[in-house]
């Protein structure tokens, strides 16, 4: 698995629509996660050391981001041929196991993938009310070492900025992660 690293959030740059698959058998697309004070969207997979390392956190921090009128979801874009254990169902075990409360998607085409620019998970991406990207970087100071009472939690931190009209003020630091298995 190669080791990349997220580019820096690129100023200008909008959320694009999708309507994706959920676990659940929905179709979602961006309106309907959509936050009041913001949207985060998370490109994660199943099988990622680095995604498996933060998962808790992760899904700790989303519900705090919610409790702020953050929308939240998670995208899976790999290719589940060649990597069946990113497979729909094995999202879906994925998701109970952790206990998400936020939509996790399938990107079967990849196209929305691509049209973010994602290029590993996790790749956390986020965006203002008016869907302009504010934040592209890691979860918190720990990566994917346990936290300690020294992490800083910095999605949340700068998320929490964002929902109040401010923009982040911590420096951003990019996340890395397994690359996204494209077809």
């Amino acid at each position: 698995m190669a080791l990349l690293e997220t580019p820096a959030a690129e100023t200008g740059f909008t959320a694009s629509d999708f309507t994706l698959k959920n676990i659940d058998g929905d179709m979602l697309s961006l309106s309907d996660v959509r936050g009041e004070n913001g949207t985060t969207i998370f490109f994660i997979c199943n099988h990622c050391p680095y995604v498996i390392a933060i998962i808790k956190r992760l899904v700790a921090t989303a519900e705090k981001l919610k409790e702020q009128g953050i929308g939240v979801i998670a995208i899976m874009s790999n290719d589940t041929v060649n990597f069946p254990r990113d497979s729909y169902d094995n999202m879906k075990a994925f998701a109970r196991e952790n206990d998400f409360g936020f939509p996790y998607v399938i990107d079967e085409t990849q196209e929305v993938a691509k049209a973010y620019d994602a290029v590993c998970t996790p790749d956390l991406f986020g965006f203002d009310k008016d869907d302009r990207l504010q934040y592209r970087g890691r979860l918190d100071s720990a990566g994917p070492k346990d936290a300690d009472k020294d992490t800083i939690p910095e999605l949340l931190n700068a998320m929490t900025a964002i929902a109040q009209g401010n923009a982040p003020t911590e420096k951003q630091f990019s996340s890395m992660g397994c690359s996204i298995k494209w077809r």
